[in-house]
């Protein structure tokens, strides 16, 4: 009848979210962005062990992807920087 005690599926919310800048511009390795978090500064889109991360130009400090997700559009806290 009613499904009350029913076990609800649990949504992978990290699949929703797109590697985009804040103007929704795709995001892959090897791009420079403008990071608006951390103090990075200037950094460039690298791949690590645990996935895709931030690393600064100016200091080399490294900050991984899921750290720099805007909370109210789900994009990247970041701007890219066009060739």
């Amino acid at each position: 009848m009613f499904n009350f005690f029913k076990k609800k599926e649990k949504s992978d919310k990290s699949s929703n979210l797109r590697m985009v800048d804040l103007d929704q511009n795709p995001l892959k390795p090897g791009d420079m962005v403008e990071a608006l978090r951390y103090d990075l500064g200037t950094s460039k889109v690298v791949e690590t062990e645990k996935g895709l991360a931030y690393e600064s130009i100016e200091t080399g400090k490294v900050v991984t992807w899921h750290l720099m997700v805007d909370a109210a559009t789900e994009f990247q806290k970041v701007k890219k920087i066009e060739k």
